[in-house]
């Protein structure tokens, strides 16, 4: 068994060209090589010729009909529905250590090549990801603001209504 799968090994660990030698070493077990031993007689041993796939490169995409100039141009991957969900409305949150998840309502379902990325406070916050949860750590008490943009590369396609919320710590002072 370990011989097979020594072999299997080094099958794996040559390219393509070599040459695999099967021989009998001074202890009498069969070995393989891809150079053949000195002084022993060793045999060559015929491969199977490897698979391999061919890559087929992607059709290209259809081109996008012109539109008439007179019609507002309308983004082709405008969402339906963004919003942010589980922030509180109107009520104080309560996040003892300003650490909070909130949740991003979208629809159709997030395309590929499209990323959230959460806004605070008029500011991107954390890095764009494509999970519909999104987490804000160690955030001060006080008034804040919210919303989510989707991006396509460094630009921002659409962005969610903005949302007021107040974050409630316990303070602890210094005794």
């Amino acid at each position: 068994m370990r011989q097979s799968l020594a072999l299997v090994l080094l099958l794996f660990a040559l390219p393509a060209v070599a040459q695999i030698y099967k021989y009998t070493d001074a202890n009498g077990n069969t070995a393989y090589s891809n150079q053949p031993p000195n002084g022993t007689q060793a045999e060559t041993v015929d491969l199977p010729p490897l698979n391999s796939v061919q890559t087929v490169a992607p059709a290209p995409a259809p081109p996008i009909p012109a539109q008439n100039q007179s019609e507002p141009q309308q983004n082709a991957a405008a969402y339906q529905l963004l919003a942010l969900t589980d922030v509180p409305n109107g009520d104080a949150l309560r996040a003892n250590n300003g650490t909070f998840t909130v949740g991003v309502a979208i629809q159709p379902r997030l395309q590929p090549g499209h990323l959230l990325q959460l806004i605070l406070d008029g500011k991107p916050y954390g890095q764009p990801t494509n999970v519909p949860r999104l987490q804000l750590v160690e955030l001060d008490r006080g008034e804040h603001s919210l919303a989510v943009q989707v991006l396509q590369g460094p630009d921002s396609i659409q962005q969610s209504q903005t949302v007021s919320l107040t974050v409630q710590r316990v303070h602890v002072g210094k005794p």
